[in-house]
């Protein structure tokens, strides 16, 4: 089953004359694949596909010489690099091109962020526009499941995630396997090559320490002890896994009250199923004490994904004091504060704390039966 791509008619809207389309997004989470379904409404004649992981495309395509990339490049209509992080200086070169080359269009993807949007950010300011590919989002299952079937996969869903290739098999065991092989082979691959990461057992250390602590906050110092690395190192790897897309942070909310938690941070995974591939455990949920956790990363991502693919603009905190008073998710939206509780069972009051201190900001508790009106 192909699943249609949310985003997909977005950028058909932004592929311009003259402007690139930048999609960033995890590997195997199917930027190719959007691509190839993209380039169906174009003649084959019409466009240029390019893999950025050609050392023989890195040469030319980094070159910085108009009259080379011309050479190459012709009098195609759509340029398309594929893994363009690879080539080097691409923001440089995807400039001349986008001003040299009359009415051309660009679309190029990147599975690492920290390296494809430092290229890119400055060289095409105002001639780019960008795009995130998450995992399949319940927004796109929407389209192929009644309620009845969505309620039937939720289970699955919290367990195994929603990377095109698990979603598309029913059998748990090759979801596991599959699962696996995207932590083992890709999950770390960009990272890896940067530079200045030499300890990878540390990354996949950080990880597992992560993956315990979804929904509380998270002190570099303890993590720093328990991984063996000084506060410094652990910013700096936690900053680039966000940057090739494997956890999310989220801030503490806080109007400089001094009873609320605003200096440590939050992390979720971009992801269910690698969650539980990293620590190994893919027991059913009436098998586990970590449901609670895997809920509220499960609603938090399908929240993000939702909003991004709507174009809603917000900005997201968690909201806890320190007398351990807490809200899992606030949204701030158009001078308005809407505060999330993630309960997979259960049902709860909003913090009295809360309703006194922002007495015009709404609260709702997200569970089983009300969550996708929260995802759709």
């Amino acid at each position: 089953m192909e699943i249609n791509r949310y985003i997909k008619k977005d950028i058909l809207k932004k592929l311009q004359p003259n402007k690139a389309v930048v999609l960033y997004g995890p590997r195997q989470v199917g930027k190719t694949t959007l691509v190839k379904e993209i380039l169906k409404d174009f003649k084959k004649e019409d466009y240029l596909f390019l893999n950025g992981e050609n050392k023989s495309v890195q040469k030319w395509l980094s070159s910085q010489e108009v009259d080379i990339l011309k050479q190459y490049i012709g009098n195609y209509k759509l340029l398309v690099i594929d893994e363009a992080q690879k080539v080097d200086k691409i923001g440089l070169n995807l400039k001349l091109i986008v001003d040299h080359f009359k009415d051309i269009k660009v679309l190029a993807t990147g599975s690492s962020s920290f390296e494809l949007a430092n290229q890119v950010g400055e060289p095409l300011v105002g001639r780019k526009w960008q795009f995130t590919l998450f995992p399949i989002s319940q927004l796109e299952l929407a389209e192929y499941e009644n309620r009845g079937e969505t309620e039937n996969k939720l289970e699955s869903k919290i367990i195994y995630g929603a990377y095109p290739d698990v979603v598309k098999i029913d059998i748990f065991k090759e979801k596991q396997d599959i699962l696996n092989e995207i932590v083992d082979s890709y999950l770390y691959q960009d990272l890896l090559e940067f530079n200045e990461i030499k300890k990878s057992q540390k990354i996949i250390d950080i990880l597992k320490n992560l993956a315990f602590q979804i929904g509380s906050e998270v002190s570099l110092q303890e993590l720093g002890n328990a991984v063996s690395l000084n506060i410094r190192t652990v910013e700096k790897y936690l900053d680039l896994l966000e940057k090739t897309f494997v956890i999310k942070r989220v801030n503490g909310f806080s109007r400089n009250l001094r009873k609320e938690v605003s200096k440590m941070s939050k992390y979720y995974f971009f992801d269910n199923g690698v969650r539980n591939a990293i620590i190994q455990n893919f027991n059913s949920l009436d098998l586990r004490n970590d449901v609670g956790q895997l809920w509220e990363n499960y609603l938090f991502m399908e929240r993000l994904k939702r909003n991004e693919y709507k174009n809603i603009k917000s900005n997201i905190y968690f909201w806890r004091t320190y007398d351990k008073k807490e809200i899992d998710l606030i949204e701030e939206r158009e001078g308005k504060l809407f505060g999330y509780e993630f309960k997979y069972n259960k049902t709860a009051k909003a913090p009295k704390a809360w309703k006194e201190t922002y007495p015009e900001a709404s609260f709702e508790v997200i569970n089983k039966d009300n969550y996708l009106d929260f995802l759709v």
